[in-house]
């Protein structure tokens, strides 16, 4: 008799559990025991999948990762690039809130060392900021150079500082979607970008995800 093949469909599900647990209880919580039961499977079963429990980790933040630019490649490429920034960034606010487990696995918890599953997404990010200074668009203010790293991480951290707002409840949604729209539009003008085109490139950015 061959052997019985694995089910192909207990990896993902160890993935899914293991993200939960990390996001409501904590890295502590997260046991192979612990992992098994609410699959319904035995620890056997998880270590035939992942090596260790830090590869359960990775596996989570991993597949965190991976939506999230699934969803960043399948944004259209417009012809004004404050749009397509701001529909990206936008989309990094949506991931979270879709996936809060996840988020919290990739963003909040502290990543292992030599972990640079999220520097894609920044370089990403910091891609588009630079497309935007070159189309003249974002030339700067007050006589200040341009700082297409230093803006990255500014439209990247405010909206990680909504997530977390979004996901605890702190805010409902109308007003999170007023905060982000807001804030977005005075970092804009201070990138130098003309206020009445940050106007239109918010409001078309942002449809991409309502």
């Amino acid at each position: 008799m061959s052997p019985r093949a694995a089910d192909p469909e207990v990896r993902p599900k160890l993935v899914e559990a293991a993200a939960r647990i990390l996001g409501e209880e904590g890295p502590a919580a997260l046991t192979s025991r612990r992992l098994a039961a609410e699959v319904g499977t035995s620890t056997m079963a998880v270590f035939s999948r992942f090596r260790s429990m830090a590869e359960i980790h990775y596996a989570v933040r991993q597949e965190g990762f991976t939506r999230l630019h699934t969803a960043l490649d399948a944004l259209p490429r417009t012809a004004d690039p404050v749009t397509d920034l701001v529909a990206a960034c936008d989309e990094l606010f949506a991931a979270g809130v879709r996936n809060p487990h996840l988020y919290r696995a990739m963003f909040i918890e502290r990543p292992p060392e030599a972990d640079d599953l999220g520097v894609g997404t920044y370089t990403r990010l910091v891609a588009l900021v630079r497309r935007c200074v070159d189309a003249g668009r974002f030339p700067a203010a007050g006589g200040l150079p341009a700082a297409p790293e230093v803006w990255a991480a500014q439209l990247w951290s405010m909206r990680h500082g909504l997530v977390t707002m979004a996901i605890a409840g702190l805010l409902p949604p109308g007003q999170v979607r007023f905060v982000l729209d807001d804030m977005t539009l005075r970092l804009l003008i201070g990138y130098g970008d003309d206020p009445a085109h940050a106007r239109v490139s918010i409001s078309t950015g942002g449809q991409w995800h309502e």
